[in-house]
């Protein structure tokens, strides 16, 4: 079997463009997976296409020679990038090599060891705040819509739900998000006290909602100091977070952070590699590690699932894109002994179901493995054109 071409596609999903790419081959098979240009990852697309043009007439079959020669290439600028785009190629070269067999990509990987995976509800409410128009959801306006949201999450079965920073404003919230300039506390990420004041109101209210065995948790980025996550973690600990996830580029401020509190303390989101999780969990600075398989690969991240699991850990996929993701997502969670929960998006763009052939199942909160062969699902190519010419043209490559 060889490469014969590739097409990448990019997909309106509102207030973002979710991409995909497909590698073709001399058999007919093809192989998809999705990732996203519009994390400050801006050229994204083009080096995958760099990377995909040298690797038309190899056999995407042997999947680790190709990510080999990938990395050998890239050796003087790892991760970043360059590590996404390797990353989409290893998805869609596991794809086909899954079809080839008429297997699951995880029986590639010894197999599922669990058929339900527990989720998480992400970015809980804060969609509705940001994007109603899009989500196709009415925005929360007070604590008691809060509350009662997340009444609805527990009779779902979610294992928890996560917010980011939410604000209350005059007739609603407000999103908190200094690190992108779109808040107040840009660029010296100060935490004030009226800040947490209103973060403690919002994730009582969630709590208040969600009952004593549904987690809330609060995602807040890269958005303050240690200075600031200490503080804030200090008020959250009466609440009981199921964790609060956080993301910092030094393990020792990290580790002080996680030192310094009771509540769980998830992050490394941002990392690629084995490498780079290193120094992090040498120096226990977490509670859970998070692993994106869109950006490092699904091979990659079932290594950096094993590394963590040497010290004890577990894992939760980072999962914020589209269903073909929930579906990548999930076939890590069900081949890694050392899992927490994964995270899932159930708000998204109202019309994303038009862009795939399979929807993930979700039954008490717990998403389905798939076993049809490859990831699970494909993608409907006319549907993605007939939403792309808002965001881009698809590029064929050869």
């Amino acid at each position: 079997m060889k490469i014969t071409g590739f097409k990448q596609l990019h997909a309106d999903f509102g207030w973002r463009t979710v991409s995909f790419l497909k590698v073709e081959t001399d058999e007919g098979l093809v192989g998809w997976t999705e990732y996203y240009e519009g994390a400050g990852n801006i050229g994204l697309n083009a080096l995958v296409a760099a990377h995909m043009e040298a690797l038309v007439g190899s056999d995407p079959t042997q999947v680790e020679i190709i990510l080999i020669r990938l990395q050998s290439k890239t050796l003087q600028a790892p991760g970043g990038i360059n590590q996404q785009a390797i990353g989409a190629i290893n998805n869609a070269l596991l794809d086909i090599k899954a079809k080839s067999m008429d297997l699951p990509v995880h029986a590639l990987f010894g197999g599922a060891i669990r058929d339900r995976i527990p989720c998480y509800w992400s970015h809980f409410a804060s969609y509705r705040v940001r994007y109603p128009q899009f989500v196709g959801e009415e925005a929360p306006k007070t604590l008691d819509d809060l509350s009662r949201l997340a009444e609805e999450a527990a009779a779902r079965g979610f294992v928890a739900v996560k917010t980011t920073a939410l604000l209350p404003t005059d007739g609603g919230f407000t999103n908190y998000r200094p690190t992108t300039g779109e808040s107040s506390g840009f660029p010296a990420l100060n935490l004030e006290p009226r800040h947490v004041r209103s973060i403690v109101q919002v994730m009582q209210a969630l709590k208040d909602g969600a009952g004593p065995d549904v987690g809330v948790a609060l995602d807040c980025n890269l958005f303050f100091k240690p200075e600031g996550f200490r503080q804030l973690a200090y008020a959250l600990e009466p609440i009981g977070l199921f964790w609060l996830e956080i993301d910092n580029h030094d393990p020792e401020a990290l580790a002080f952070i996680r030192e310094s509190t009771r509540v769980p303390i998830a992050s490394l989101e941002h990392l690629y590699g084995r490498r780079e999780y290193k120094p992090f969990l040498d120096r226990k600075a977490v509670d859970v590690a998070i692993i994106d398989p869109i950006w490092n690969g699904f091979s990659e991240s079932v290594r950096i699932a094993n590394f963590a699991d040497v010290y004890e850990l577990n894992v939760a996929p980072h999962n914020y894109y589209g269903y073909l993701s929930d579906f990548i997502s999930a076939n890590l969670a069900a081949v890694v002994p050392n899992l927490r929960v994964m995270e899932t998006d159930i708000d998204s763009a109202a019309w994303r179901h038009e862009f795939y052939t399979h929807a993930p199942e979700f039954e008490n909160g717990c998403m389905i493995v798939p076993n049809r062969p490859g990831w699970g699902t494909d993608i409907n190519e006319e549907a993605v054109l007939k939403r792309t010419s808002k965001v881009g043209k698809a590029v064929a490559g050869r």
